[in-house]
Formats: structure tokens, C-alpha cells, sequence
């Protein structure tokens, strides 16, 4: 069983509703479509009900089960402009402002997840990053221990690498130039969500063009650094995350590399978390692994949110679309028993 089938068998047990603020999209409407067909929840679309229904016409494809909140008419919205002036940030907002704000999709998408009325979010389809991320670290509260929001992408590669083709990589899409801290930050959340979430024991490798100090610059030392810090984090926090580095991609990958360039390592040669300097390398790394390596990759998937949500890329297909929400889904599963506490009230 693929790594995404596993998925989707496990969501089909706990179903979840996801919410999706592109929903005039054609490629949105029938990953929605599809989602449902899958058994693995109840989709969210948010946006006109007239103009998504002459997509799903154009596009045949049902909408039965598909539910569609126009945030300009839902009854939510007094609700939910009334809890966004309580936010210091909003607090001087009036209420047609208020009411302008949550109209946009992804800020009453953002509300509907942050207050329980959907358990995980996938947008990105429409826009820029910025525009997904903003509303999202404004209205949904970070977990505790995360003090900076990244993104993480899971890829099935050969089944060589990481665990049985499994490999998370980060961070790809969120943080420019990561100092020290914020590296060894987006090392240990992505290691949390291999273990906590998917049941992978994680063996994070911090990735440079340098192994173990065979080249010495401001660059690999502080991906050096980021490893000491992250080490200190696990143990924080309790949790079993072997961090190595800093370290070339083959070292991390191929036992009998890594036998050549450095000591006798739990992760060198074995790795299946992939730390990346900065947001060039990840995203470069990504997206050439996808589509030159042939990789089925899936994300971003957000990290330090204390609800699950995904940022897609403009050029996500419908089958991205529905394995992502799949993803996030069985984030939700697992949020629910790890995060009691953060649970917002409906």
C-alpha cells in the first residue's frame, strides 16, 4: 500500500471536513467531488453558490455532499466579525471593515477553521502564498512550542530512501534565510508531525554542501549550530528525534556514503526528515524531485498552527489537490488527541 492509500484508509475511518476557500476553481471543485467519492470527509467550498455550480455543470460533476458557505451571506459572518474585533489587531476595526475583511475567502476560511466549524484548511490555489499564510498566523493560535510558522513537503521516492520511499522535507515554502534558531525550530516540528502523525520514527538530517566541517562558512556553520539547538529542543519537549548534521544529501541518504564522510550516525545514510538551509534550496529541491525525479510530493503542509492546513501550489492538479486534503485530514485525527487543550470551541 502506497503512502497516500495508507492515508486515505485511515481518514476513511475518521472522516473530516475540510475547507477549501478556492472554490470558484474548476480544479478545486472536482478534487471536492472526489474527496467525497473517497469516503474520507464532508468538503467545504467557499464562494458563490451560482458560479460553482455552473463550474460543477461545466466540469460534471456532482456537488451532493459538497457543502458551499458564500461568506458574504452566512450566517456566520456577524459571529464571526464580533469574535474578529476581540483580536488586538482588530480591535479598532468597525464592523463594515470587519465584515470586508471576512468576506475574502481565505479570512472567513481561516475563521471557520480556527473556531471548529471545519478541522482542516487547504487553499493556495488561487494565490500567493502570502495571502493564504497571512490570515492564517493572524486567526488560527500557533502551538505552544512552535515560535515561527514553516512548511513541510511529503514526498514517495524510491523505495530505497527514508522509510519504505517516504521522505519529509522542509522548509520549502515558508521561511526565506532561517537563522539558527528558526532552523533548528523547522527541524524539530517537521520530526514531531513524522512521528506524531504519521508514525515515522524520525532520523533528521540539517542538509548543507558540507559534511561534518569539511568546508567551514557562515552557511554550514550555522546549519552546525541549528543541530545543537534542535538536540536541546527534543529534549525539551520529550520527544525521541535523532538530528544530525550538517551533512550532504548523499550522506543522508546512502549508507555507503555516509560510511565515507562522516562517523558511525542514526541518521547519516538512513535519514527520512530533510532539513534544507534556506527556502531557495527547498523549494528547488522540491519541485525538481517532482518533476524530473517523478515523485509524488504533497504539501506544503503547515507547520506550528494549532489547526491543520495546507498551501498549494498555484499549479496543484486535482489529484495534489485530494491527496493534500487527505493529508491534513488525518492531521486532524491526530491533533485532536495530541493538542486536547487547543481544541477551539464551535
Amino acid at each position: 500500500m502506497s503512502f497516500i492509500d495508507s492515508v486515505f484508509a485511515k481518514l476513511k475511518r475518521h472522516p473530516k471536513r475540510i475547507v477549501f476557500p478556492d472554490g470558484d476553481d474548476p480544479r478545486v471543485v472536482r478534487a471536492c467531488h472526489a474527496f467525497y467519492e473517497k469516503d474520507a470527509g464532508i468538503p467545504i467550498l467557499i464562494g458563490k453558490r451560482d458560479v460553482i455550480e455552473r463550474i460543477a455543470l461545466t466540469e460534471k460533476v456532482s456537488l451532493d455532499h459538497v457543502a458551499i458557505i458564500n461568506p458574504e451571506t452566512a450566517s456566520e459572518m456577524p459571529v464571526f466579525c464580533e469574535r474578529l474585533e476581540k483580536l488586538e489587531r482588530y480591535k479598532k476595526m468597525g464592523i463594515n471593515d470587519a465584515r470586508a475583511l471576512l468576506s475574502n475567502p481565505n479570512y472567513f476560511a481561516a475563521m471557520m477553521l480556527q473556531h471548529g466549524q471545519a478541522d482542516a484548511l487547504v487553499g493556495g490555489v488561487h494565490s500567493y502564498s502570502g495571502s493564504l499564510l497571512r490570515p492564517l498566523i493572524q486567526l488560527v493560535k500557533p502551538l505552544p512550542h512552535a515560535p515561527l510558522i514553516s512548511g513541510c513537503m511529503i514526498a514517495e521516492v524510491d523505495e530505497r530512501f527514508g522509510d519504505g520511499g517516504v521522505l519529509f522535507l522542509a522548509d520549502c515554502g515558508v521561511v526565506p534565510d532561517p537563522n539558527m534558531e528558526q532552523l533548528a525550530s523547522i527541524a524539530v516540528q517537521t520530526g514531531l508531525v513524522a512521528r506524531q502523525v504519521f508514525g515515522q520514527r524520525p532520523r533528521v538530517a540539517l542538509l548543507s554542501f558540507s559534511t561534518k566541517g569539511s568546508a567551514r562558512t557562515p552557511s554550514t556553520e550555522k546549519v552546525a549550530g541549528a543541530v545543537v539547538i534542535a538536540r536541546k529542543l527534543a529534549d525539551e519537549l520529550g520527544v525521541e528525534i535523532a538530528v544530525d548534521g550538517e551533512m550532504q544529501a548523499d550522506a543522508a541518504l546512502i549508507p555507503e556514503v555516509a560510511s565515507k564522510k562522516m562517523e558511525a550516525s542514526l541518521v547519516g545514510g538512513q535519514a527520512n526528515v530533510l532539513i534544507f538551509p534556506d527556502l531557495n534550496s527547498g523549494n528547488i529541491a522540491a519541485k525538481l524531485i517532482q518533476h524530473l525525479g517523478g515523485a509524488r510530493v504533497y504539501g506544503q503542509i503547515l507547520l506550528g498552527l494549532s489547526r491543520p492546513a495546507a498551501d498549494l501550489s498555484r499549479g496543484a492538479t486535482v489529484e495534489e489537490i485530494v491527496s493534500v486534503a487527505a493529508v491534513v485530514g488525518l492531521q486532524a485525527i491526530e491533533y485532536r488527541k495530541l493538542y486536547p487543550a487547543e481544541e477551539p470551541a464551535a
